[in-house]
């Protein structure tokens, strides 16, 4: 029998004291799968792919004390249902497809890639959120109250473009740069080709800040502080005005620009400036924020063209207190308990407050039957104050009730003030 060399013989010991290059293959491909708080994992063995399938659905309820200037009525609908595809390819790169079925349409919110090149830079490219409005980076199965407030109605929600993000210090620091197609404020745009964009693209910026991160002093850790602005120029048409309509926490219009006869459209520049907070700390969170638009509009009149510069201001302080003793945070929460007769245990309870204003120039309202919006249908400012309280009865499902009243300046004939608006509102909000 011929003795192997020494070539051979080194293979052979390879084979036996390591993997062989079949099994390391075979390792790297096994799939491993997990169920649990945050949706169904399938996962490669070196955990580099995944594949995680999560979902949210709200259904929520409203309901008015009296008659709803503007039409609305008490009613229950499915606001949220998105089922979620999202995962890894690599160990770098991330995606992110959801679309929403709820309020009875189809909409693709999200569908996106992200390459984590390092904790200083990733990229995506696709359709997400814009980075601008604190708020409106929060997830919604974060949310605190059903409605989000009014400085949520002045940033865009979803766009789609391309952005440059990262971190340094971890945390100290964070930025998103997004050139973007440019979305109506409170609005998203529909797809990739969205009629309704701008003529130019949407340059956007935010700093972030934790600046006591690595603080030793837990209490100070949970500060975050930031602004945001974003610049585009705009030519509105009288089919695509490109200009927002506001709502009330209840889902009741207030503001909208005149549409009959010749409509006010968007012309000329549109900045938006965002200055925005965060604090958490134990069982006590805080959201405070400002947002400025000044949105440049014309209106052909029958003495001719007429054109300005619209600015729109809201804030918003918001305060939430976990009586159950759970750790608040911006994203994410979990339970001390869950809902369980048999255990007799109850889940977490958490109360909620805030006041929240928004303010149109009183430039729009001025000229008469020329005037860019109508100050007999549309108020000049809206301020609201709510309480809620919010049941979570695991990690995954919680009830929520709000309820909230709004006093307008404004909006109704003869110089008048729109009535106000007193709302419940409540959601069953699954989310994993």
């Amino acid at each position: 029998m011929e003795r192997p060399g020494r070539l051979g013989a080194a293979l052979i010991a390879a084979s036996v004291f390591s993997p062989t290059v079949a099994q390391a293959q075979q390792s790297e491909s096994t799939t491993v799968m997990s169920i649990g708080r945050q949706g169904i994992s399938l996962k490669s063995a070196n955990a580099g792919n995944e594949v995680r399938f999560r979902g949210v659905l709200h259904v929520d309820g409203r309901y008015f004390d009296g008659v709803d200037t503007a039409g609305e009525s008490g009613t229950w609908e499915a606001t949220r249902i998105r089922p979620t595809i999202e995962g890894t390819l690599g160990g770098i790169y991330d995606f992110k497809f959801m679309p929403d079925y709820g309020l009875d349409r189809t909409v693709i919110q999200d569908a996106y890639v992200t390459a984590r090149f390092a904790p200083a830079l990733r990229v995506t490219g696709g359709k997400f959120k814009s980075p601008l409005g604190l708020e409106r980076l929060q997830s919604s199965s974060d949310m605190r109250f059903v409605a989000r407030a009014f400085p949520s109605s002045l940033v865009p929600n979803r766009d789609a473009g391309i952005q440059i993000a990262g971190d340094f210090g971890k945390g100290l620091l964070g930025y998103a740069a997004a050139l973007l197609i440019g979305a109506n404020d409170g609005g998203s745009i529909n797809g990739f080709d969205d009629p309704d964009a701008n003529s130019d693209p949407e340059y956007v910026l935010r700093l972030f800040s934790h600046p006591f991160s690595e603080s030793e002093q837990p209490a100070l850790r949970g500060l975050g502080i930031g602004v945001a602005g974003s610049y585009t120029d705009q030519a509105g048409t009288p089919t695509e005005t490109l200009l927002p309509a506001f709502r009330t926490p209840g889902q009741s219009t207030f503001f909208r620009y005149r549409a009959e006869g010749e409509p006010t459209i968007a012309d000329g520049e549109r900045l938006r400036f965002a200055p925005q907070l965060y604090y958490y700390a134990g069982r006590f969170g805080l959201i405070g924020e400002y947002t400025e638009v000044s949105q440049e509009v014309s209106r052909i009149t029958p003495s001719g063209l007429r054109e300005d510069s619209i600015d729109t201001k809201a804030w918003q302080l918001a305060v939430s207190w976990f009586l159950t003793g759970e750790e608040a945070s911006f994203r994410g929460f979990r339970p001390k308990t869950r809902l369980s007769l048999a255990d007799g245990t109850w889940g977490g309870f958490e109360v909620v407050a805030r006041t929240h204003a928004l303010e149109i120039d009183e430039t729009a309202f001025a000229g008469g039957d020329d005037s860019f919006a109508d100050p007999a249908v549309s108020a000049r400012e809206a301020t609201s104050w709510g309480l809620g309280l919010n049941w979570y009865f695991n990690e995954n499902l919680r009830w929520m009730m709000d309820y909230e009243r709004t006093r307008f300046d404004g909006g109704a004939a003869g110089s008048g003030d729109r009535e106000d608006e007193d709302v419940l509102q409540l959601r069953i909000a699954l989310g994993f």
